[in-house]
């Protein structure tokens, strides 16, 4: 941690003038770990900055790097989690409360403690300390200690030497033996002062006064030497009269040493045996229980496992080097050999036994699941064998050729029992689906009935006509076929019931959470009885496999070595996909049944295999049952999307009638009946983005064909056919609020105003055609350069010819022309959309904007004349009014 906090004052703190106080490695708590630094810093410019700085290593891992910094102002809390207990989590609260946990309890209570004597020494404002042991929060910090927290001068504190306690209790005598000490502190200095000046005096006398001595010590000295000198001669003499002693003790020592290494050789030769003898000795009652134990029985499987486990702890034992010379040895390694392959063959035999029984007993019961949508449990057969997963354990790493054996006869008699309940399954699921016989039939004429559907291969083969049979039984009284919009395998979505469809889901969902969990538990069970790892992964090279339809599983280059974790994962997989290889078929045939009995069953379907894949993926995502749902939802994505693009080409192929009024078209009328269901499907699901790109490709379709429709209208006017779908889909998309189609319910709502205000102004034309061109050639006068007031003095345009244009439309005969008008208009709108009154309401408001049109230009250029019209615009109202209450 030293280091690297040199590493962050260097890199990355120095540059920004900061100092690093403290430091804690933490993650945030509750995720996966992805360590960072808490860093508590100060600035070395005035006023001082104090920060919390949040720092990680880089994607690469070669440098760090500063994410975030808060300052300690904004602290508000920190919270410990427990004063009393250690606890590396605590929390910090900042504008939101950030979670953290140490790397260990010390760097925890270090950075609060720090955090404590900052908050102390730079904030006028406190930072409650909740759940912080009171030795963290000491009232008073060493002025050692405060200097270093917050960046004093620690200079100044190397060259500060504290006082002892005698040095103290001297200057304290000093200074009361002058009672001027405090209060005149001049004459206290002079005063000492002139004491050293004295004493330096003494010392320079006394060590003048001291050569006298040192000339003793001198003579002392040499008379010592001359002492040593008389010692050493003496110890030389004793040396050679013990050199005699020394050769016949080194005789002495030789003899016991060879006593000594014999005696070593037979303990170490003793504990050699004493070695062999412990550990490659079997009980007589584990070689019994290898060669005769009950198989069946618990207490039978549990003495074999001991026996095995004894036996393998014999095998394994290492020997230490000379010991497999040894011919007793070599004898007790063949006999344990013979025993491994004795048992190891009668555990293989046994417990292929015991997998033929399981494919017959479950067969026996597979008559009361037919009639019900349910498959049966394997749990009690699991449980059974799950007995037996130490022995397969220990067969594993002593005979790894029976193991793969039995693996092999396990995935082949299961694979075929899953098979046959499997398709059984599915086939109660198709019949349900389509409704095709009562609940009193056997099973085996359900089985029949279905022939038609699918062949030997599992595939749908089945002919249209067969479909439409099967479909049309189960419909009731509906509608015939027609080519709208939804019209998918020869049969009309819209005339499906909404029973009939929350059938099918119902149905559907229920063969998926039929398969989840049997999948799941079949897994579950290869990894424990197989002892296989299915949930760690680790780097390793995978070996290669053949093909699973060859019944081989990938091999080891040597036969007895453990497989990597991550070749048992790949074993897992292989496994069950050799055993569940029926499932993916069946899914694909069930799909295209529901596809061919309803084209919106996709969308059901979609929803709710989206949601079983997010469910399987979340529980591990390479698993075989992630996968297999994965691929087939891929399929359902396809044929959604050939639904969505069936139903643009439909749009294209509509014919509309020569002789009839188009009216609302059906597909503007059927997207609406698409959109409403839709909404109803996807509500909260997770593949929302895909029915909003339908969305905008259908909307899009319906846009363009509504006006390659209205061109194509010959009995309606092209501005009704807008108007009228235009405002159906406003409508539409205003009740279902779907937010990817804002922008289209706006171009919806534009294109009706649009082709409303066309149409109004086409229909109502000029209802008083004289009187228009009348003041068609004013305004050409008046734009010519003539003044307003001095257009009546022109010959054609005088007073006399204004009153005999305005005398030809009198009441009478603007009443009439609104009635014809009326009628045209009803003849060209349809019922359906009761936009009757709408258009006349535009009618009327246009008419009055001409008559007003026409009383300005009057008044303006006929000023004083008298001359108005025979109708005024209260009349057009009430012409308008009965003209409506009337029809």
């Amino acid at each position: 941690m030293t280091a690297i906090k040199h590493a962050l004052q260097r890199d990355i703190f120095t540059p920004n003038d900061e100092r690093l106080l403290s430091i804690v490695n933490v993650c945030k708590a509750g995720k996966k770990k992805k360590n960072c630094f808490l860093c508590a810093t100060v600035t070395t410019e005035r006023p001082v900055q104090v920060k919390v700085v949040k720092v990680k290593k880089s994607d690469k891992g070669d440098f760090y790097k500063r994410q975030i910094a808060w300052a300690l102002r904004d602290l508000a809390v920190v919270d410990a989690k427990d004063a009393i207990k250690e606890n590396p989590e605590f929390d910090l609260h900042f504008e939101k409360i950030y979670k953290w946990v140490a790397s260990s309890t010390a760097e925890k209570n270090a950075f609060i403690s720090c955090i404590w004597k900052l908050n102390q020494r730079y904030l006028r404002k406190k930072i409650d300390f909740v759940n912080v042991s009171s030795q963290l929060l000491e009232e008073s910090v060493p002025s050692g200690e405060n200097q270093s927290v917050t960046g004093g001068d620690e200079e100044a504190v190397d060259e500060y030497q504290e006082l002892n306690a005698r040095e103290e209790q001297d200057i304290e005598i000093m200074m009361e033996g002058c009672e001027c000490a405090i209060s005149n502190a001049e004459a206290f200095a002079e005063r000492l002062s002139r004491e050293l000046q004295v004493l330096d005096g003494a010392n320079i006398q006394s060590i003048m006064a001291s050569e006298k001595q040192v000339n003793i010590l001198m003579k002392l000295l040499d008379e010592a030497l001359k002492e040593v000198d008389q010692i050493e001669l003496k110890l030389s003499s004793y040396e050679e009269m013990l050199q005699s002693v020394k050769e016949q003790m080194d005789q002495i020592s030789e003899s016991n040493h060879l006593i000594h290494l014999s005696n070593t050789n037979n303990v170490k030769l003793l504990s050699e045996i004493e070695f062999l003898v412990n550990h490659m000795d079997l009980a007589k009652g584990h070689i019994k229980a290898l060669q005769e134990g009950d198989l069946a029985s618990s207490r039978g499987i549990e003495a074999c496992t001991n026996a095995a486990d004894a036996l393998l702890q014999c095998m394994n034992v290492a020997l230490r080097p000379g010991h497999d010379m040894l011919l007793a040895v070599k004898e007790q390694q063949q006999h344990f050999s013979e025993l491994r392959e004795q048992f190891a063959r009668r555990l293989a035999n046994h417990l292929n036994n015991v997998f033929v029984q399981q494919g017959h007993d479950q067969s026996s019961t597979l008559a009361q699941h037919s009639v019900e949508l349910t498959l049966p449990n394997h749990h009690p057969f699991h449980r059974d064998l799950l007995r037996y997963a130490k022995l397969m354990e220990w067969l594993k790493s002593t005979d790894y050729g029976k193991y793969e054996g039995l693996t092999k006869n396990y995935m082949d008699y299961l694979s075929r029992l899953y098979e046959r309940e499997i398709k059984d399954f599915f086939e109660v699921a198709k019949i349900k689906m389509t409704g095709t016989t009562k609940e009193s039939k056997k099973f085996g004429q359900r089985r029949l009935s279905l022939v038609g559907l699918h062949g030997s291969s599992g595939k749908l083969t089945g002919s249209t006509s067969s479909l439409n049979k099967l479909s049309v039984q189960s419909s009731g009284n509906r509608r015939s076929q027609s080519s709208s919009l939804l019209d998918m395998g020869n049969m009309s979505a819209s005339d499906l019931d909404v029973a009939d469809r929350t059938k099918f889901d119902k149905i559907f969902e229920q063969v998926l959470s039929e398969l989840e969990p049997l999948c799941l538990a079949e897994q579950d069970f290869i990894s424990k009885f197989f002892k296989l790892q299915q949930h760690q992964s680790m780097p390793g090279s995978m070996t290669e496999a053949e093909d699973l339809d060859g019944g081989t599983l990938p091999r080891q280059h040597n036969s007895g070595a453990p497989l990597p974790v991550s070749s048992e994962k790949d074993m897992i997989r292989q496994m069950m996909i050799k055993i569940f290889r029926c499932i993916e078929p069946e899914l694909n045939n069930l799909i295209a049944l529901g596809d061919k009995i309803d084209s919106f069953n996709s969308l059901y379907m979609l929803v709710k295999m989206s949601h079983h894949v997010w469910t399987a993926q979340n529980v591990d995502p390479a698993s075989f049952l992630s996968t297999t749902l994965g691929n087939v939802l891929v399929t359902i994505k396809r044929n959604f999307d050939k639904c969505i693009s069936n139903q643009i080409r439909q749009m294209e192929e509509v014919k509309i009638s020569k002789k009839s009024k188009v009216g609302i078209l059906p597909f503007v009328t059927e997207f609406e009946e698409f959109a409403g269901l839709a909404e109803s499907i996807f509500k909260n699901a997770e593949r929302r983005g895909d029915l909003d790109k339908a969305y905008t490709k259908l909307i899009r379709g319906v846009f363009v064909n509504v006006e390659k429709v209205a061109n194509e209208s010959q009995k309606t006017p092209r501005d009704v056919v807008m108007m009228e779908n235009f405002h159906h889909i406003f409508a539409t998309l205003s009740r279902l609020k779907i937010s990817c189609l804002e922008a289209e319910k706006k171009e919806a709502k534009q294109k009706y105003t649009d082709h409303l205000q066309s149409y109004v102004i086409y229909s109502l034309g000029q209802p008083l055609e004289k009187l228009n061109h009348f003041f068609e050639g004013v305004e050409a006068r008046v734009a010519q350069g003539i003044r307003e007031e001095e257009v009546s003095y022109q010959l054609a345009f005088n007073k006399q010819e204004l009153r005999k244009v305005i005398k030809e439309y009198p009441g009478k005969e603007v009443k009439k022309g609104l009635d014809n008008l009326y009628k045209k208009v009803d003849k060209h709108l349809c019922e359906e959309e009761n936009l009757l009154q709408v258009v006349w309401h535009s009618m009327q408001d246009e008419f009055i904007r001409q008559y007003k049109h026409f009383e300005g230009l009057i008044a303006r250029c006929y000023p004083g004349s008298g001359v108005t019209m025979e109708f005024t615009i209260q009349d057009i109202l009430d012409y308008c009014s009965s003209i409506a209450q009337s029809h």
